[in-house]
């Protein structure tokens, strides 16, 4: 089997990390088109060698000119515009280097071989380490199956309605031809005459028959089918839509990443499309039942209880399937999503969930400030925003590796209104809403709560914001949830921390490093398990003995990591969080020269240190420390350097090092050595003027879509939203949507 085909029948995890192997530079839209040419040529010989790169780039030029005529024959046009924007940019940015392009291909189809082999590993190894893995097999393996049906009574009921109109059109014809023979009229006297006119009469009335128990059958037939469309469509969007936008919320704070909307998207796709199709065959009673009507008629009967839950349904279905694909982020912060900068730009992208040719470059999207958070804005204090940018922008099948229906806003920043003596004042809503704007008919979606804040000191409070909402709730318009805070367990608490380590390095945090931190958050206890926290004690309360709070000190240290021990921390070298008696407890048996690194439990801007073990000269045991390393220090000299170069003054007065072994037993220059070559060190923190005390804008970005309303909104204060104007149809969908 070809690889590019293996690797569609992966799973959703997997599948997430083959759609980042792909950009601009090497669109997964070629790899799909040309994948058997693409896995036959030689890339990585193409990557060292250039005229075999060039002999290779123009014969992958020949294959486009090629996949692109089969698109000519078969009229697909959104196909040919994507493979000849393709081509152009292949040919402006490769021609004079077609080695370049080689090791792009050469690279990506490296990794999706070990991502295949990953793949296989797991598969192999079984699935008792992944017990849900089963479970959530079969439920799409179930919905898969619900779809097909649909389909198939879709197409079977296309056929019923041919062979209805077929046994009409026979019905029609004979009526009309008796009516016209006056046939119809003539006294029924017992000639011969009247017997053959009474033959021909109970043949229609036989055909009437007919016809009735017909058209009955697949009135039936299709309230039984929306029921079933109902079903799936609950499934599809109280379930698996609603569970992706939790991981969703999971991932923006750290969490495992989020898998793709693609095999969603096909799902809801396959479901809308279907409905549309039924919409048609219900329009197409509506024109027999014109044409031929009798007393009882089952159309006239339930034809509008059936348009109006066909309609019903797809206007839920559309509704659901626009959302936030990427939520609001600044560039400069990919690791803190959520938190935007006034001044400072920041990104978000909006999808529709329906692949649909109709729709493209039909659907024009606006962001806007969510009027529906005022309430948190008098709560906070009378705080205004203007969107600054290219706020607003048209749905297209381009801007997506995939044909989706998506806008991407990549150059968005947020700008406090104030009145004319520096103060705030309240916005004029046409500047937030187009002023002919109608929310009945509009496609809505918001973004989660997002906070504003307008200095960048306000960050690490602005953060713990956005970790304690998203890990205690997914209501999508929680307003009032700062005004009283919910408290969160230990379990909970205790999962994120070990995010915010795991989601920026390679490693997160034990078990033992996160009993340290509960110790600090609750004291000694036993078991933390099921232990309350509340947000004050988390994020504005001082920790005991100490002027800072327990989140400022833990997130100066997650920057320390990142910044200045990133090596060493994925390395498992550090230690890091441990107590002082259990640091002494574990130290004591070891021989002289054993040491351990641990983060400063006194520096509020986040410190590292190292403690060793040593005897006196009556051979007693000793537990020595250093002063913590900080950012400022760190900024001169490598940490690896400083431990390697660590020395002392011994009782003959000469120069020795007290570091030989990183605890357990690994030699110091095995662990270190390899770090103490000369490296760029990265800037200090960076600290703007003025920064006082921090305001915390909770809101959302809503996306507001020209089609039918769909308030699907989380926030507590002002809130960013999407909005657009109307949009015109010329398919089936502009009727749905009237």
């Amino acid at each position: 089997m070809a690889q590019w085909n293996q690797l569609q029948q992966l799973e959703t995890r997997y599948l997430e990390q083959l759609y980042h192997l792909y950009s601009d530079s090497f669109p997964m839209e070629l790899r799909q088109f040309l994948a058997p040419w693409i896995e036959s040529q030689d890339w990585a010989y193409a990557a060292n060698k250039e005229s075999h790169a060039t002999l290779v780039f123009h014969n992958l030029l020949g294959e486009i000119d090629q996949q692109y005529s089969r698109f000519l024959q078969e009229n697909n046009v959104l196909y040919q515009h994507n493979l000849r924007r393709i081509k152009q940019h292949l040919q402006s940015k490769y021609l004079e280097k077609p080695m370049e392009i080689a090791r792009i291909v050469a690279r990506c189809l490296w990794e999706e071989q070990r991502l295949l082999q990953t793949a296989t590993t797991a598969q192999q190894d079984g699935q008792a380490a992944h017990p849900t893995g089963t479970v959530v097999t079969e439920k799409q393996q179930i919905l898969e199956h619900n779809l097909q049906d649909i389909r198939k009574r879709v197409q079977d009921m296309e056929q019923k309605m041919k062979m209805l109109e077929n046994l009409q059109d026979d019905f029609d014809f004979n009526y009309k031809t008796l009516k016209s023979a006056g046939e119809l009229s003539q006294d029924l006297n017992g000639n011969s005459q009247a017997a053959a006119t009474r033959q021909k009469m109970a043949q229609l009335e036989q055909m009437l028959c007919a016809l009735d128990q017909l058209r009955r059958q697949i009135v039936t037939e299709m309230a039984g089918l929306l029921q079933a469309m109902d079903f799936v469509q609950k499934n599809l969007t109280d379930e698996e839509l609603a569970d992706w936008k939790r991981r969703q919320q999971i991932a923006c704070i750290g969490g495992p990443p989020n898998i793709c909307l693609d095999r969603l998207e096909t799902w809801i796709t396959s479901l809308a499309e279907s409905q549309l199709q039924i919409r048609q065959q219900i329009k197409k009673l509506e024109e027999l039942q014109q044409k031929v009507s009798y007393k009882g008629d089952p159309i006239v009967q339930h034809r509008p209880a059936l348009e109006e839950k066909i309609v019903d349904l797809f206007r839920n279905l559309m509704k659901s399937a626009f959302v936030v694909e990427r939520q609001p982020c600044m560039p400069m912060h990919p690791d803190r999503p959520l938190v935007i900068k006034t001044g400072v730009q920041f990104t978000n992208k909006v999808r529709l969930l329906v692949k649909f040719p109709e729709l493209n470059y039909q659907l024009k999207i606006k962001v806007c400030i969510d009027k529906e958070s005022g309430d948190v804005a008098a709560i906070r204090g009378s705080r205004k925003f203007n969107i600054l940018g290219t706020n607003t922008k048209v749905m297209n099948m381009e801007e997506s590796n995939n044909g989706s229906l998506s806008a991407e806003f990549k150059h968005l920043t947020l700008r406090e209104q104030r009145c004319g003596n520096g103060g705030r004042t309240n916005s004029d809503v046409s500047e937030f809403y187009l002023t002919s704007f109608s929310f009945f008919r509009s496609l809505q979606t918001h973004s989660l709560p997002v906070v504003v804040i307008s200095n960048i000191c306000q960050m690490p409070n602005a953060w713990a914001s956005i970790l304690w909402y998203n890990m205690l709730t997914n209501h999508p318009k929680n307003v009032n949830f700062f005004t009283k805070p919910p408290v969160a367990t230990w379990d909970q608490v205790a999962e994120v921390l070990s995010w915010q380590f795991s989601s920026t390095t390679k490693r997160g945090l034990t078990i033992e490093q996160l009993n340290t931190l509960a110790e600090k958050l609750l004291g000694p206890c036993v078991n933390y398990s099921g232990c309350q926290i509340t947000w004050a004690k988390f994020c504005k309360e001082n920790m005991a003995g100490k002027g800072f709070s327990f989140w400022v000190w833990l997130d100066n240290i997650i920057d320390l990591v990142k910044k200045y021990i990133l090596a060493l921390w994925n390395e498992g070298y550090i230690m890091g969080f441990i107590s002082k008696e259990r640091e002494r407890a574990i130290l004591s048996p070891k021989p002289p020269g054993t040491f351990l690194l641990r983060f400063s439990e006194s520096s509020k801007e986040g410190g590292i240190t190292f403690t060793w073990v040593e005897k006196d000269i009556s051979g007693k045991t000793q537990i020595q420390s250093v002063e913590p390393y900080t950012k400022q220090q760190l900024n001169s000299m490598s940490f690896a350097e400083i431990i390697m170069g660590y020395k002392i003054m011994d009782a003959t007065n000469i120069l020795v090092s007290p570091l030989v072994y990183l605890f357990p037993e690994i030699p110091k220059e095995e662990a270190f050595g390899k770090y103490c070559r000369p490296e760029a060190q990265p800037d200090a923190d960076f600290q703007e003027p003025g920064c006082g005390n921090s305001f915390l804008l909770l809101g959302s970005i809503q996306c507001l879509v020209c089609l039918i309303p769909i308030p699907i909104t989380v926030n507590t204060s002002d809130s960013v939203n999407f909005s657009n104007s109307a949009f015109q149809n010329q398919t089936i969908l502009n009727d749905i949507i009237s």
